[in-house]
């Protein structure tokens, strides 16, 4: 036995609470070590005494590791237990002090692993309609244009052509609104709008005014009846969140300008220096965007200011979530504030950071419910796409996702191909419509909310911004092709299938062809062809 490879770790993915009465745990072990492992456990007082036993399962494995688990509903809730492990005939046992060949348990209030009490508010609470969601996302600009009569003399893109960076097409809120029934058709049930706020960009990500809506977008009232719309068919709106900066014109940061450290926004901001010097750039910023000076989200009048902004949209206009922009950058006491009011205004309202990397500090149940998920957009370019994995790999790589976090965290990732910020996934696989096919298959059933960037339906193409931009093919998106109806039959898996809906899920493969199992439907996919095939397995 590799005790090296051994790890667990309580209040952490490896042991934490599923809801008001049940504990998930997990142990890690090398992947060569396949132990029969049981969880001896009990409650804190009388352990010693009166103990129980439960028999984890191998649930997963990656390149490096096994991991087993067991979910248990304990007699009290004050958990204490100890992890035993057999094999060649011998019996360890391991705890806190590591891995031992034998364990007095009575003297198991030293060094026992414990959840020592679990507190109601201290549990991640799932929102509920994450587990069936479908999501599509939307860059405003590029949808749909449906107000016809409106001041049309910012639009300088033909519908059609390729985008620049500086480009306006012209879509709007109505346009979306006129599309839901298009949306509906294909199965969406959730949508992601990139900002709609007052902006000088065609993105938005350089707000104004949080409280405005962008006037090439259409107005307060246009949103409105587009979120009223999407509710009455079922679709949940969630919107993009740019709290990490800002516009230079904004208000506060032009009174900064003004006044410099005697503005009552001074601290609101980073500013290295008594005034903003804009040669130098004596501020932070966004990347390397002087016109957009980042928020100082350590500053308790700032952080009222935005966390004001997200429960006004809540409660004013009754959107479902907040996309939260570079959050990795934010600060977390930010994000702890941030949920705590954004849950008070609504228990439901996702919160999803745009973090790439590991996000565990993050998804403890205390900030975000989950990250748009980069990683599993990485693991799917890495085995379609670059040639990186091979069939085995590409199990190996999901599975080791799915153990960076708790299956709370995991049944709300929001997964995706690709989006605004990447390569189209259609473009990176060489246009290969089999490639395309089969990691759409991966994505509405993997765990988690599948998310598809708009035009995906239609395989629109795309190399990296402003061309993964494209306006929306609106004649070919009519013809319903094979593609288009893949999705179709999908989403409608995702909403009505039971087991697509919890995190339970077996990955691995079988030569050359990668297999995924929830349920009773098997998902294959030939690592050569690229092709797949979804079935009920009898």
């Amino acid at each position: 036995m590799l005790e090296e490879a051994l790890y667990h770790m309580p209040e952490t993915q490896y042991g934490y609470a599923l809801d008001s009465e049940t504990y998930s745990l997990r142990l890690r072990t090398a992947r060569s070590d396949t132990p029969k492992v049981t969880v001896i456990y009990g409650g804190k007082y009388d352990f010693w005494r009166t103990r129980q036993r439960r028999e984890m399962e191998l649930a997963y494995r990656d390149r490096l590791y096994n991991y087993y688990a067991v979910e248990l509903k304990p007699r009290d809730l004050r958990l204490v237990y100890v992890f035993e492990l057999s094999a060649g005939g011998r019996r360890y046992y391991y705890s806190e002090d590591g891995l031992t060949e034998g364990y007095d348990f009575k003297k198991a209030y030293y060094n026992a692993f414990q959840i020592a009490y679990l507190n109601p508010c201290d549990i991640h609470r799932p929102v509920s309609w994450m587990g069936s969601a479908c999501f599509y996302q939307i860059f405003v600009d590029r949808f749909f244009k449906g107000d016809r009569d409106k001041d049309q003399s910012y639009i300088n893109l033909p519908w059609g052509q390729l985008p620049t960076p500086k480009s306006f097409a012209g879509g709007d809120l109505r346009g979306i609104s006129e599309k839901l029934p298009y949306l509906q058709e294909l199965g969406i049930n959730a949508l992601y709008l990139t900002p709609i706020f007052k902006s000088v960009s065609n993105h938005k990500y350089d707000i104004q005014d949080y409280y405005a809506v962008d006037a090439c977008f259409g107005s307060r009232e246009d949103f409105a009846a587009l979120v009223d719309g999407a509710h009455r068919r079922g679709i949940r709106v969630v919107l993009d969140a740019v709290f990490n900066h800002v516009s230079e014109r904004c208000a506060q940061f032009q009174d900064v300008l003004k006044n410099g450290k005697s503005s009552r926004y001074f601290n609101w901001f980073i500013i290295h220096g008594d005034r903003v010097d804009r040669k130098r750039v004596n501020y932070e910023c966004f990347s390397s965007c002087d016109y957009m000076p980042k928020w100082n989200t350590s500053d308790p009048e700032a952080q009222d200011y935005l966390i004001g902004v997200a429960v006004y949209w809540i409660r004013e206009y009754h959107i479902d979530g907040w996309r939260l922009d570079v959050s990795d950058e934010v600060s977390h006491e930010f994000w702890r504030k941030f949920r705590s009011a954004v849950k008070a205004a609504d228990p439901e309202c996702v919160i999803i950071g745009e973090n790439w990397h590991n996000a565990v500090s993050y998804l403890r149940g205390d900030q975000y419910d989950a990250v748009m998920n980069y990683a599993f957009t990485k693991a799917c370019l890495d085995f379609f796409a670059f040639g990186a994995l091979n069939a085995s790999g590409f199990a190996d790589r999901l599975n080791a996702l799915l153990m960076r976090n708790t299956d709370t965290v995991n049944n709300m990732m929001l997964n995706l191909l690709d989006s605004h910020d990447t390569h189209r996934f259609f473009t990176e696989v060489g246009e290969d419509r089999a490639k395309l096919q089969s990691a759409l298959a991966v994505l509405y059933l993997f765990v988690g909310a599948p998310s598809i960037y708009y035009g995906t339906e239609i395989a629109l193409p795309g190399g990296y911004d402003p061309d993964c931009r494209r306006t929306m093919d609106w004649e070919k998106a009519e013809e319903r092709g094979e593609i288009w109806r893949l999705i179709q039959s999908l989403t409608r898996l995702k909403r009505e299938e039971p087991a697509l809906r919890v995190p339970r899920i077996k990955l691995y493969a079988k030569g050359n062809v990668f297999i995924l199992e929830r349920g009773d439907l098997r998902l294959k996919i030939d690592g050569e062809s690229f092709t797949h095939t979804i079935e009920r397995m009898g």
